[in-house]
């Protein structure tokens, strides 16, 4: 059993909601099936660093109307995949049912990234503001093996703290939380369910674009 090194409720940052094993085990695996499933169908790809051209050591891909992308030219979303030209694929309506439960915002996600972290892959430090709309939160679901979120305020340097997110856990990022600096350190292989190509597979929901107004 992993250490879950959780902080106290009154210690999170407001905004910032965390539901330790809101999936149960058959939730797992079916919506990590339909997902791989999807997945598997549009493509893998790997993003690279702006300018430099450097591969991230995540590989990706995007279910909704809009998926988000990287490479030399920069950060941005697209409604197609940057191989293939295609379409993504839809949300599943596990997820989007999640999203009603759960957001707290009256419109649906039109982007769901799937990043998949094999062993020794991680993400630094960043602020997820490449969407238009801020008020909608982001809702992240973990699936397989366990991984060490970090996350901080919303300057870079301020003091940043660590919380274990194991398969099933999800995370809420709204409000004043929106645009914490977060990240991944590691993952913690040979925990959780086990996912095609070892590792993790994380899951966010955005909504990128401002409604329209009745």
């Amino acid at each position: 059993m992993t250490e879950r090194g959780e902080p106290k409720d009154d210690a999170l940052p407001v905004g910032l909601r965390y539901l330790p094993g809101r999936l149960d085990a058959g939730s797992r695996r079916r919506l990590l099936g339909e997902v791989l499933e999807l997945v598997e169908a549009a493509g893998w790809f790997r993003p690279v660093m702006p300018g430099s051209g450097r591969p991230f050591s995540v590989r990706m891909c995007n279910l909704g109307r809009l998926g988000w992308i990287s490479d030399i030219r920069g950060y941005r979303y697209s409604p197609v995949h940057p191989g293939t030209g295609r379409p993504w694929p839809p949300i599943p309506e596990a997820l989007l049912r999640l999203w009603e439960e759960l957001a707290d915002y009256p419109h649906p996600p039109e982007c769901c990234l799937v990043n998949h972290y094999r062993p020794g892959a991680r993400l630094g430090l960043h602020q997820d503001r490449d969407e238009e709309e801020f008020t909608a939160p982001i809702l992240s679901v973990s699936l397989g093996c366990a991984a060490w979120f970090r996350f901080g305020g919303r300057r870079r340097r301020d003091p940043t703290r660590r919380l274990l997110l194991e398969s099933g856990d999800v995370l809420v990022m709204g409000g004043p939380a929106r645009l914490l600096y977060h990240g991944i350190d590691r993952i913690l292989p040979g925990t959780g369910e086990p996912v095609p190509g070892e590792g993790r597979i994380n899951l966010t929901l955005r909504r990128v674009t401002v409604p329209e107004r009745p």
